[in-house]
């Protein structure tokens, strides 16, 4: 059997990395992840399309800002959020192919 390519990850980065699983822990905030990976809203939209009130989306919402995962656009009024990592769209399609 051949053997697979290892690659190494640096300590600084698995911390990053294990940061952002940690971040992604919990079902709401995959879910708003996952929504995001299908483009850019509003916190209004993932309230009506997640049915969660606004304070829990905004609760949810932080520690991904935190983390980097997700940015906000505040121009022309409104708050517009977007994934700051396009890479979480191969993560949740990962996530979700592997469903038991």
């Amino acid at each position: 059997m051949p053997i697979k390519e290892y690659r190494e990850i640096e300590q600084e980065r698995a911390k990053r990395l294990a940061g952002v699983l940690k971040g992604l822990a919990h079902p709401l905030r995959l879910r708003i992840v996952n929504y995001l990976s299908a483009g850019d809203c509003t916190v209004s939209e993932l309230c009506n399309t997640l049915e969660v009130n606004q304070s829990m989306v905004s609760q949810h919402l932080a520690p991904l800002r935190m983390l980097d995962l997700v940015k906000v656009d505040r121009s022309g009024g409104k708050a517009t959020y977007s994934l700051a990592e396009p890479q979480l769209r191969n993560l949740i399609d990962c996530l979700t192919s592997c469903e038991k």
